[in-house]
């Protein structure tokens, strides 16, 4: 399955999480949506997208 996020922040904010855990796949991912959210200025609408797709652990 293939994740297509609309908005050019979100799509960067999914590339930047991924990058981070394919670099310690052992990171938290709340932590890194959490970062996520604040280093690319995320909606909460955003915020849940990422949560829902996004978390692992």
């Amino acid at each position: 399955m293939t994740i297509q996020p609309e908005g050019e922040a979100l799509r960067k904010a999914v590339q930047w999480i991924s990058e981070k855990l394919l670099a310690d796949p052992g990171g938290k991912s709340t932590l890194l949506i959490e970062a996520a959210c604040m280093k690319f200025n995320l909606s909460p609408a955003d915020a849940e997208f990422l949560y829902r797709n996004l978390k692992t652990n």
